[in-house]
């Protein structure tokens, strides 16, 4: 018998909505849809994500959480670097991210008209910036840096904001934007 848990019915929702959005494109998910291929009612969608807006926030929010997963290795490997460990996370999310479906999806969606998701990595990006902000500065705090509060805080959101604008629209192999990136932090972080 098997001893890994299963997942639970809100994942099962997030993945199916995932899956559907990279196969058919957003526009063509509807909550109907979606509990016909989970297999569950329109009901037990909406109460394990909302709306379709609650639900697009879900997805977002559930690929941020694999792309820091990443950055969490890379601070794990940088103990005593803060900005070896800012570019090994740079690299490694930049390496991540074309390969993402719903990245991917998002993305190639400008091209066409479904576009409907796009605000969540751009305009309308605060809770993702917001959840990708705290890990950083989670992680950071262990790091000896010579900055107030409030600009420790402008330096996470400026290499967030690089990171995430990269991600939507890469100028470089990610290695040599990860330089970049670094070269940058180092100066605004006095290192």
């Amino acid at each position: 018998m098997s001893t890994a848990a299963q997942p639970s019915m809100r994942d099962r929702v997030v993945d199916s909505a995932v899956r559907l959005t990279t196969e058919v494109g957003w526009a063509k998910v509807t909550m109907a849809r979606l509990a016909d291929d989970v297999g569950v009612s329109r009901q037990t969608v909406y109460n394990e994500v909302g709306t379709k807006a609650g639900l697009a926030e879900a997805m977002i929010l559930r690929e941020l959480e694999r792309f820091l997963a990443t950055v969490t290795v890379a601070f794990d490997e940088h103990p005593d670097d803060l900005v070896e460990a800012i570019r090994a996370s740079a690299r490694s999310v930049l390496e991540v991210a074309p390969s993402n479906p719903l990245l991917h999806a998002v993305v190639s969606a400008t091209h066409g008209a479904d576009t409907e998701l796009l605000p969540l990595l751009t305009t309308h990006a605060g809770s993702l910036l917001a959840a990708a902000k705290d890990v950083i500065a989670a992680r950071i705090a262990p790091y000896d840096v010579d900055l107030r509060a409030a600009e420790l805080d402008a330096a996470i959101d400026m290499v967030v904001r690089i990171v995430l604008s990269h991600v939507m629209q890469p100028s470089g192999p990610a290695e040599a934007t990860a330089d970049q990136i670094a070269w940058i932090a180092a100066r605004v972080l006095g290192a």
